[in-house]
């Protein structure tokens, strides 16, 4: 499904991303974790194109990402991404963010996004809240929405890049399961976060980076339970209680 294959990346003399390689398959829960700076949120972006990488491969459903023709808006039409800031439209009601793409990218007609959206809100909690703007939103509210317009494009895979970074505590648990939920239901999931907790309840893998490199790829028990290098062993122990 994801496919990356020796990913480098430099800003100026600064190399970002270091010969990175991956496989997530089909229906799979990967959580990119490690200390701020590491390179999570570049090779997050880079999977959907909104990074360029200078050297190595980027498969996605078949795309090659890092193609110099890559047709880049059919890959965003169907892989999500779920940004830090939610990034909606404030002059739009929630309804209509998420109804626009699937107008003007899909062509589904106004009636039937309309009910998508409605189907969608629903999900993740949020019916009843159509027809307000987001400024009328919590963060926790306002990053469920987005969640719920990156899913009215019925995305094959679903990229999160530390979606609950900038929420108040408080707010942190009512995305999370949303996210859960997702990842129950089989959704295919690329997810940069800093909580422990959601990966050790819901990924299949953990890829652990550091100064660019992926560390570990490895199975959520063994990353927990056994990290094999000692960079992974020290974040752990300063971030888990």
């Amino acid at each position: 499904m994801i496919e990356l294959n020796k990913v480098s990346k430099w800003y100026g003399g600064n190399r970002v991303l270091n010969d990175c390689t991956a496989n997530i398959a089909r229906g799979e829960v990967v959580v990119i974790c490690g200390p701020s700076g590491s390179g999570k949120s570049t090779l997050i972006k880079s999977v959907n194109g909104l990074e360029a990488v200078q050297s190595g491969q980027i498969v996605v459903d078949g795309i090659d990402v890092t193609a110099k023709h890559a047709n880049l808006s059919r890959l965003r039409a169907r892989v999500g991404m779920v940004f830090q800031h939610f990034e909606l439209f404030p002059h739009l009601s929630v309804q209509r963010n998420l109804m626009l793409a699937q107008m003007n990218v899909l062509g589904r007609a106004r009636d039937e996004a309309a009910e998508r959206a409605r189907s969608l809100l629903r999900r993740v909690g949020l019916s009843g809240h159509e027809h307000k703007y987001p400024a009328q939103l919590s963060g926790g509210q306002q990053q469920r929405v987005a969640i719920a317009r990156a899913l009215s494009m019925d995305p094959v895979a679903m990229l999160f890049d530390e979606p609950t970074s900038a929420l108040d505590p408080e707010m942190v648990n009512e995305v999370l399961d949303v996210m859960t939920a997702l990842a129950q239901d089989g959704m295919t999931m690329l997810c940069v976060t800093h909580e422990m907790g959601f990966a050790k309840r819901v990924a299949d893998r953990v890829l652990f980076m550091d100064r660019g490199v992926i560390v570990e790829d490895d199975t959520r028990e063994a990353f927990f339970e056994r990290p094999r290098s000692e960079r992974a062993r020290d974040f752990l122990s300063r971030i888990l209680h």
